[in-house]
């Protein structure tokens, strides 16, 4: 029985980290589609189709923000009354300056990940999150995803 536990668990565990790597694959890969999409079309409009609930951009608990290089919220398909506001001092639940310190991180990597702590969507708890970001045409995509990482 012990070992029949002990192997259930492997397999969870297994899974986990199998879902957490589909997750940030997702996740990068969102951002990178919204590049191109920004690129080919009137920019107000991918701007808007990024913000859209409904849209393409919108899957589950992932969805796109774009941010100006001053903090300046320009899409967000995850809450949008944030968008045309400067988000320079928004902070998680833990205080930490998200947009300062992925404006810097953008500005001198140019993509990379970020950890902080935000509310699900769907779950409408505070979860860890965990957000892929790159920098393109002096804006900032970004794509997160919830869970332990």
């Amino acid at each position: 029985m012990k070992s029949f536990v002990i192997s259930l668990l492997a397999i969870v565990f297994l899974f986990g980290i199998a879902t957490y790597a589909q997750d940030k694959k997702d996740a990068e890969e969102m951002v990178k589609k919204a590049i191109t999409y920004y690129r080919s079309v009137d920019k107000n409009q991918a701007l808007w189709d990024f913000s859209n609930p409904k849209g393409k951009f919108k899957k589950g608990s992932l969805y796109v923000t774009v941010y100006d290089l001053n903090g300046k919220c320009l899409a967000n398909g995850g809450d949008l009354k944030l968008v045309g506001k400067d988000q320079t001092d928004l902070k998680d639940a833990d205080g930490k300056e998200i947009i300062k310190e992925r404006l810097s991180l953008a500005k001198t990597y140019g993509k990379g990940w970020q950890i902080y702590k935000w509310k699900n969507p769907l779950s409408k708890e505070v979860e860890t999150k965990t957000t892929y970001f790159e920098k393109a045409d002096d804006v900032i995509f970004a794509c997160g995803i919830y869970g332990i990482h």
